[in-house]
């Protein structure tokens, strides 16, 4: 039909490793998924944040939250705002439903998938106060770097959806990806770095499991944090 939605053909920016459930995952889904979980398709309208969350405050977006540790730790330090989550992993879902239930956590949302539809479609322009994206799959070969979430036309969406003075920070252990994100951001009108370059590392910022990871590889940390103009 004519006043259809366009339908978005797009590169995916993970990927997707099945693992395999253990019964303790598969446990919290069934205890945890209806708390926490977010069901939302294309094509079903741009999201009430409001309503998910069950109150009007600030909204942090963080793109792939792996096994939960920043994002339990960092929604636990800042309850008066509020996190959704996206990752494609169920392993990794788990994991955050599980260390979210520990702490007695009422602001964190998880949508299950990939998260450019997402960005495209269920979220209102202006409607954040901050984007996370920690340590994204680098995607090491050359020939797969137009897979990397970083892109001008991913950074753009993004920045159409932080409202004014809102926060991009990105993370990554990987110094050619930490450049492209430096190239990348600087070169979006919306945004404006607060460093001259990479930015200190945060204290909120919690240290994770890739990021030891890293750190023990003999890695560099390289962190970047714009502001929407």
């Amino acid at each position: 039909m004519p006043d259809e939605e366009p339908q978005h053909r797009h590169i995916l920016t993970f990927n997707f490793r099945q693992g395999r459930n253990k019964p303790r995952h598969d446990e919290a889904f069934a205890r945890l998924w209806p708390r926490y979980g977010l069901e939302w398709a294309p094509g079903e309208g741009r999201l009430d944040l409001p309503k998910l969350f069950g109150r009007t405050a600030p909204v942090i977006l963080e793109i792939g939250s792996g096994n939960g540790e920043a994002a339990a730790a960092m929604g636990d330090a800042d309850r008066a705002r509020d996190l959704l989550a996206v990752e494609v992993y169920p392993q990794g879902i788990a994991d955050l439903m599980d260390r979210a239930d520990e702490r007695g956590l009422d602001n964190l949302r998880i949508y299950q998938g990939d998260a450019l539809p997402l960005l495209w479609e269920g979220l209102a322009p202006e409607s954040l106060d901050e984007v996370r994206v920690y340590f994204p799959d680098p995607w090491p070969k050359k020939r797969h770097h137009k897979r990397r979430i970083i892109q001008a036309e991913h950074v753009a969406t993004l920045a159409g959806l932080l409202r004014s003075g809102g926060i991009f920070h990105c993370a990554t252990d990987i110094a050619d990806y930490a450049e492209q994100m430096l190239e990348v951001l600087t070169a979006e009108p919306a945004l404006e770095n607060t460093a001259d370059g990479f930015a200190p590392r945060p204290d909120r910022r919690p240290v994770t499991k890739f990021e030891r990871r890293g750190v023990k590889a003999g890695r560099d940390i390289f962190d970047l944090e714009f502001r929407k103009r």
